[in-house]
C-alpha cells in the first residue's frame, strides 16, 4: 500500500476591502459621464429638484464618485459652467473680431451676431442642447448658484458687450446700454427655451430652425436702434421781420 500524501489546505482568503473611491475612478469617462448627467437634470428639473443620488443613477456610476470627482451639488452644478466656459470665449472672440466703428451701419449687427451666434449653434447641437437650456432656465432664480455663475462666468462677457454697444451708439450712456443688453439677453434666453413656435408656426418651424438665427439679429438690432436712437438735429431758423414804418 501507498502512504497517502498529506492534503495542503487551502489558505485563508483574506476580507475583501471596500475598493476607495479612488479606485472605483479609473475610467476617465465616468467623470464626463456625471458631468452630463448632471447638465440634463438640472435643465429638464431644475437644480433644487435633483439629488446626488439621482445624478448617480442618471450616469449608472456608484454615489461615491460624484462626491469624489465634484464635492457637493452647488459645486458641480460650478462644474458645469466651467465645463462650457468656452463657449463664452468664443463670444468674447467673435466680439473682438468686430470693428467697432460706430459711423459703419453694420458694426451693431455684427456685434448682436457675435452675442447670439455661438449660442444658437450650441442649442441646435446634440451635445449642447442641456446646456443651453440649463443656461436658459436657471440662470435667472435668484439662488447663490446662479448668482456664483453669475458672477464668476457671465458678469464680465456682458460688461464686454455692453462697452461694446456703448461704443457703437455712442449718443446714449452705458447705463442706457445696459438696458439695452438685458432687453437683448431676455429675447436671447426666450427664444432658447421656448418650443412653442413649432405649435405657433403650424408645424412650419422648429425650435433649432437655423433661419430664425438672421431675424433674431435683426429683432435685437433694431430694438436697440428703436430704444436708443440718435438725437434730431435741431435747426434753428431765425426770421426777422421788418416793419415798415408808418
Amino acid at each position: 500500500m501507498h502512504a497517502r500524501l498529506p492534503t495542503l489546505s487551502a489558505a485563508p482568503r483574506a476580507p475583501r476591502r471596500a475598493r476607495p473611491a479612488s479606485a472605483l475612478a479609473a475610467r476617465p469617462d465616468r467623470k464626463h459621464a456625471i458631468l452630463l448627467a448632471a447638465e440634463k437634470l438640472f435643465a429638464q428639473h431644475g437644480y433644487h429638484a435633483v439629488s446626488l443620488r439621482q445624478i448617480a443613477d442618471e450616469a449608472a456610476v456608484p454615489l461615491a464618485l460624484v462626491g469624489y470627482y465634484y464635492g457637493p451639488k452647488n459645486e458641480l452644478f460650478h462644474a458645469i459652467f466651467a465645463h462650457w466656459n468656452h463657449t463664452i470665449e468664443e463670444r468674447l472672440a467673435g466680439l473682438a473680431a468686430v470693428h467697432n466703428d460706430p459711423a459703419n451701419a453694420r458694426t451693431l449687427p455684427r456685434i448682436i451676431e457675435a452675442f447670439i451666434g455661438p449660442v444658437l449653434a450650441l442649442r441646435a447641437s446634440a451635445e449642447g442642447e442641456y446646456y443651453a437650456l440649463l443656461v436658459a432656465r436657471e440662470l435667472y432664480h435668484a439662488s447663490p448658484e446662479a448668482d456664483r455663475v453669475l458672477r464668476a462666468f457671465f458678469d464680465p462677457l456682458a460688461h464686454a458687450f455692453i462697452d461694446a454697444i456703448h461704443i457703437a451708439l455712442p449718443h446714449a450712456t452705458r447705463t442706457q446700454a445696459a438696458w439695452g443688453y438685458q432687453f437683448a439677453l431676455g429675447a436671447l434666453l426666450h427664444h432658447m427655451s421656448d418650443v412653442r413656435i413649432e405649435r405657433l408656426s403650424k408645424g412650419k418651424a422648429s425650435t433649432a430652425d437655423p433661419a430664425a438665427t438672421p431675424l433674431l439679429v435683426n429683432f435685437i438690432v433694431g430694438g436697440l436702434r428703436a430704444a436708443l436712437p440718435k438725437p434730431k438735429k435741431t435747426t434753428t431758423t431765425t426770421t426777422t421781420t421788418q416793419r415798415r414804418r408808418p
